[in-house]
């Protein structure tokens, strides 16, 4: 005889959720004022070859080359760091868009790869190359998602999150973009 005891069951936990009201009321601040813009702000501090410290609201994140590239390989490569930003914006946006949906997500792993080449070596006498030919030529994403709704609705939610993600339209739209240099402090 089987009983409920004799089966096998699967627990699952859901991810720590983020607060949904919150949310709702940081989405009408938005829809009532749809031009609204903030402004992320970076200092970037080279320490030698090619490391970099950035602070990024009091917090730092460290950069590097691999050796192949005549860094230290003491963290990832500027590429590497895109890519971890990308990846993050479209885990917020998925989260954001499953707690809208009052979907409970029990997990969210996102998996990028990305074709980049640097045969123009940074602008140092490597091949001639135009804007358009240079960083990355190919992103490749999955997303491996699981909560208690249906795989259309998570692929829906994926979807969603990536057609409003910031960092994946600004890599997919031209920008504005300046460079200059700073004054002396």
């Amino acid at each position: 005889m089987n009983t409920l005891a004799d089966t096998p069951t699967t627990v699952k936990s859901q991810l720590r959720p983020i607060d949904r009201d919150g949310l709702m009321a940081f989405a009408e601040k938005g829809h009532s004022n749809p031009a609204s813009r903030g402004t992320n702000k970076v200092h970037t501090v080279t320490e030698g070859q090619y490391r970099t410290i950035s602070h990024v609201s009091g917090h730092q994140v460290v950069v590097d080359e691999p050796l192949h590239l005549f860094g230290e390989d003491t963290a990832p490569a500027p590429g590497e760091i895109v890519l971890s930003g990308l990846g993050g914006c479209l885990a917020v946006g998925i989260t954001a868009v499953a707690t809208w949906k009052q979907v409970k997500l029990s997990r969210l792993e996102i998996f990028l790869e990305g074709d980049i080449g640097n045969p123009a070596a940074w602008g140092a006498g490597g091949a001639e190359k135009l804007p358009p030919e240079m960083g990355f030529q190919d992103i490749r994403v999955k997303v491996l998602v699981e909560g208690d709704a249906s795989r259309e609705e998570l692929d829906e939610i994926v979807r969603h999150a990536n057609f409003y993600s910031p960092v994946a339209n600004t890599m997919r739209n031209p920008i504005a973009f300046s460079i200059g240099l700073a004054d002396p402090e």
